[in-house]
This record gives structure tokens, C-alpha cells and sequence, in this order.
């Protein structure tokens, strides 16, 4: 398979089946603390980087050879190597599996690009999406995200609030809390009070546990990963 990829067993969403949109590394944030490494494509062009009937061929294919597999899954989730939303027929492909199979569909995303009204209209047709919002400041976005010049961390927090209050699935906000950089208190009470603007359903405490982009990343000690679950409230989930 070249765009299907699992089905996968995940802390978060169970048993889930990925396709990735996007060439590897395509995205329009180059995070530090990322798994897959650097990004080699830094772009926000959205296009069709992957065509959808090539994807939904492959699915289809996959379906009919993994009926019992299809039955445990939990989600069907738009991810993989890079930004989701940049693939502009991203929406289509959500509308077409939802034509083919009795599925869920998840969407990871960075939530660059939902200060855009067309592409949180897109996203209506998931039942989640896992945005994550990592910093509140400037200083700090730029510092671990590393976003493409242009984007403004409050752009994405105002799409963010924007997506809450028009989507009607579920929506569990991830944050990744790296040792020594944006897990000060004091961010951690901004971060606070955006996440109450944006009122998600559940918020997902992360801290690197696996290789990262860059040397140097560690991750936050479980004990002060408890207080900051502490200050968030009863909402968040540590993984």
C-alpha cells in the first residue's frame, strides 16, 4: 500500500487505519520535536499532493481484503507524513469514504490553516479531529513548531475557537510539552485560558518519548506533567 498505512493500535483513538494526503514531510511547520524528522517540504501550497481516486482505489482494494480488520476499527484517520489540510481534496476524500464504508474519520492536524472558513467547512464531514496547539505566544509557537514565516500562532487560535463553535463532532486538543521550553507555569496558565476559548472536548497532554527532529528535545517529568493537569482541569488525559 502507498497511502494506506496500519491498521494501527493507538493510546488515543483505538484501532485505526491511516492515509497519508501529503508527500513525506510536506507540511508548513517544521516541529522540533517530530518523530518523522525535519520537514523537507516547508510549504503552505495547498493542491491535490496526492490524487483522491488514487487513495480511494487503494482503499477500496484494501476493504475487500480486510473485511474482518474493517470491522475493529476505530477510526479511519487523515495523517501520515505530513499536513492533512494542505491536500486540497482533503474534504472529498473524507465525503467518498463516508460514501463507501460505515466508517469514522479522524483528521491530525496542525490547525495552520483553520483561520480558513472553507477549510473548517471541509472538516465538518469527520466525526474528530485532533488539532495540536503546542504554544500561545509568538516566541514560543516559532521556537517549537517552527511554523512557515507568515503564520501567526493567533491566527491559529482564532480558527481554532472558530472550528468549535461550527463543528458538531468531537474535537480532543493535543498539546506537546517539551522539558525546559514551553512548560513554564506561566505559559501553562495563558495556555489555560486560550483552551478555554476553544472549549474542546478533551485535551491530550503529550511529552517526546519517541526520536525527535532535533537533539535535545526531553521530555517533561511526570510529576510536574501531573500539575499541569492540575492547573488544565478534569478534561485533559496524560499519554
Amino acid at each position: 500500500m502507498q497511502y494506506l498505512y496500519g491498521p494501527v493500535k493507538s493510546r488515543r483513538l483505538g484501532v485505526s487505519l491511516g492515509i497519508s494526503l501529503t508527500p513525506y514531510k510536506t507540511c508548513d511547520f517544521d516541529c522540533i520535536y517530530c518523530q518523522l524528522g525535519k520537514t523537507t517540504n516547508l510549504t503552505a501550497e495547498r493542491k491535490e499532493y496526492i490524487e483522491v481516486n488514487r487513495i480511494i482505489g487503494e482503499f477500496k482494494t484494501w476493504l475487500e481484503n480486510n473485511n474482518e480488520a474493517a470491522q475493529g476499527l476505530g477510526y479511519i484517520t487523515l495523517s501520515g507524513s505530513g499536513e492533512p489540510t494542505l491536500n486540497s481534496g482533503f474534504g472529498e476524500l473524507i465525503s467518498e469514504i463516508k460514501k463507501i464504508a460505515p466508517l469514522k474519520v479522524a483528521v491530525l492536524t496542525n490547525a495552520s490553516l483553520l483561520s480558513d472558513p472553507d477549510i473548517r467547512r471541509q472538516l465538518w464531514q469527520a466525526d474528530l479531529i485532533v488539532p495540536s496547539l503546542d504554544a500561545v505566544t509568538q516566541e514560543l509557537f516559532v521556537k517549537v513548531d517552527r511554523p512557515l514565516a507568515g503564520i501567526k500562532i493567533e491566527d491559529v487560535i482564532n480558527g481554532l475557537v472558530a472550528l468549535r463553535k461550527e463543528f458538531r463532532g468531537k474535537i480532543w486538543l493535543e498539546v506537546m510539552l517539551i522539558k525546559g521550553i514551553n512548560d513554564d507555569i506561566r505559559h501553562i496558565r495563558k495556555l489555560k485560558e486560550v483552551i478555554e476559548r476553544i472549549n474542546p472536548d478533551k485535551i491530550q497532554l503529550n511529552s517526546p518519548v519517541r526520536t525527535t527532529a532535533d537533539a535535545g528535545v526531553l521530555p517533561v517529568a511526570k510529576t510536574k506533567l501531573r500539575k499541569i493537569k492540575e492547573i488544565l482541569g478534569e478534561k485533559v488525559e496524560v499519554f
